[in-house]
């Protein structure tokens, strides 16, 4: 394809490269004269290992060129320009803007689709809000339909940014059309990496959930590893066994938003090791802060249920996670006893949950904590919903499914994603965290 790149900074030229590389005649556009010199000469604008040798080639080949301004579009356009940050931490647009204003221009005088790729990081919304309204009034055309515009995020690395191009996570493409998706699409044949093709909104947010994840495992670690060096501890030590966990630690499980944690583990060692930390004058503030956020989810799903305007809720799910009985620390618990404390009448139905035959710890949990917790509990479902005017779904399981999708009747609050798509139910659906 004929690649147009706006941007010959630190992701343009290295996407430049490697897709000159790989067959695409492309045209590197910057208003740094000095930038466009050294392409044009075979010289990397920027230090990354392995890529001026690519760079060279594709010159030399006449796979790519260089200019200060573009003349022509061809098949694509990638905007690769810089988002800094302004003083109070938004975005600074007016690179990309500005491109945009130009690629309008542009449009008005090109017959054929052309599509307009933003590969430059902007937060979610950013492309339906403020590029395609762009686009469309400068250009006097209609995206989707004259014109496509999609959302490509990079995911290169400095100083390993070429392999990560050949080789990343996966290729993100989120489009407003199929027919532009095709064509960015059509630009990555042969990379080793999945495809994604999601709306645009989702291909914004995906580049900042990765950045802020790497940015918080940093962060994690080096508390962590504050603690231990406190202690006497070989933090590498530790650290190195905690990444060889790819069951739990490094993979997705814990990572489907949803409601709070709960159970006889996490709150209780959350809370050792910041205290432990206190005791040692050692700061911890994101695993001090773990409890509070957590303690915020159980805030956020009574007001989704007080917004409801129903008095008579029917909980299912009591337990902290399906097929357990163990009610401590249960951030169902919790939210039964805020329910109550404001006055709503609360039924409860969990199959795994059975007065007769809850002993030991639970029991007494269930004592001490909800004394009144044989008038909540139903025995079955149907006495649940035969006295709700709402449901909130706390774990998943085929039979509170069908209980939600039956008809439609009651208005449904959902912390479990019982629902694979998120769309089984419109009318009085809710869900948590989506």
């Amino acid at each position: 394809m004929k690649v147009t790149i706006f941007g010959m900074g630190y992701v343009g030229s290295v996407t430049a490269a490697c897709l000159a590389d790989r067959g695409h005649e492309v045209t590197g556009i910057d208003s740094d004269s000095g930038k466009v010199l050294l392409v044009n000469s075979g010289q990397s604008p920027i230090m990354e290992p392995g890529l001026e040798e690519i760079l060279q080639s594709a010159v030399a080949a006449g796979r790519l060129r260089a200019e200060t301004k573009a003349k022509t579009l061809g098949d694509i356009s990638l905007v690769c320009v810089g988002t800094p940050s302004n003083d109070n931490g938004s975005l600074d647009l007016g690179q990309v803007l500005r491109v945009c204003e130009d690629l309008g221009n542009m449009l008005k005088t090109t017959d054929s689709y052309h599509v307009a790729n933003i590969r430059s990081t902007v937060t979610p919304g950013t492309v339906e809000g403020q590029i395609i309204p762009l686009l469309e009034r400068v250009s006097g055309k209609q995206a989707g339909k004259d014109f496509g515009v999609c959302m490509n995020p990079e995911f290169l690395r400095e100083s390993t940014a070429v392999r990560d191009f050949y080789k990343p996570p996966f290729t993100v493409v989120g489009a407003l059309d199929t027919q532009s998706a095709n064509v960015v699409a059509g630009l990555y044949d042969g990379v080793d990496a999945p495809l994604e093709r999601v709306p645009l909104r989702v291909a914004e947010m995906i580049k900042y959930a990765c950045n802020s994840f790497h940015a918080l495992k940093v962060v994690f670690a080096n508390e962590i590893g504050n603690l231990c060096k406190a202690l006497g501890v070989d933090s590498w030590q530790v650290m190195e066994i905690f990444c060889k966990d790819n069951k739990l630690n490094l993979s997705p499980y814990y990572m489907k938003p949803g409601f709070a944690f709960g159970g006889s583990c996490l709150p209780k060692d959350v809370r050792a090791i910041v205290h432990l930390a206190k005791q040692l004058d050692v700061e911890l503030p994101v695993l001090g802060s773990v409890l509070a956020s957590n303690q915020l989810q159980i805030e956020r799903a009574y007001h989704l249920i007080r917004r409801t305007g129903k008095t008579k809720v029917g909980v299912l799910g009591l337990s902290f996670k399906a097929e357990s009985d163990d009610l401590r620390e249960s951030p169902n618990v919790a939210l039964i006893e805020r329910l109550i404390g404001k006055g709503y009448q609360v039924s409860v139905y969990d199959s795994d949950v059975t007065l007769s035959s809850i002993r030991g710890k639970n029991k007494a949990f269930i004592e001490r904590t909800l004394p009144h917790i044989s008038s909540l509990m139903k025995s079955s479902l149907a006495e649940v919903t035969g006295q709700a005017e709402v449901l909130v779904l706390c774990k998943k399981s085929k039979e509170f499914e069908a209980a939600a999708s039956a008809d439609g009747q009651l208005p449904v609050v959902d912390f479990v994603r019982l629902f694979p798509n998120g769309a089984t139910r419109t009318a009085g659906y809710e869900g948590i965290c989506w």
